[in-house]
């Protein structure tokens, strides 16, 4: 599947943070150009309140040039059929579902926010589990892309 590391975390442990939403607002091509982007997401206060409906999550880590967004949602949709019916996911960075993102979703069985568009600090969060992450000095740096999947 891709995933180099994965590991079950409580969902209280997920950080949240408004900064999130200001970065995506104002540094991020995506901002505004489709549903699973603020300002279509859910808040940081949103998320938090979320979250506490979950008691665990599962937190995935990928390299570079691997489909993080199919990874969650194929997890989700196990999990779900595993009978954890709360099953949620997030992935990360803008969604590349469509060329350009109609009115209405083409794809709502597919399509799912990121974890930065709803708010979630990736970095402590990550931080906190001890995965690495570093800020990217220039685009030949190794890139690490995490996923995350609430569950009951």
């Amino acid at each position: 599947m891709g995933v180099k590391d994965a590991r079950i975390i409580p969902a209280d442990s997920v950080v949240t943070a408004e900064w999130v939403r200001i970065k995506c607002t104002y540094g991020c091509g995506g901002y505004g150009r489709s549903l699973t982007c603020p300002p279509h997401t859910p808040t940081p206060e949103q998320t938090s309140k979320m979250l506490s409906s979950y008691k665990h999550a599962l937190l995935i880590h990928v390299d570079e040039n691997v489909d993080i967004d199919n990874i969650v949602l194929t997890l989700e949709q196990e999990c779900f059929f595993d009978g954890y019916f709360k099953a949620f996911g997030m992935g990360a960075g803008p969604c590349s579902l469509c060329e350009k993102c109609p009115k209405i979703c083409t794809y709502p069985h597919n399509a799912r926010p990121s974890m930065e568009a709803c708010g979630i600090d990736v970095f402590s969060t990550v931080r906190k589990h001890k995965f690495p992450i570093e800020v990217l000095r220039t685009r030949k740096c190794k890139f690490n892309y995490y996923g995350l999947i609430l569950i009951e």
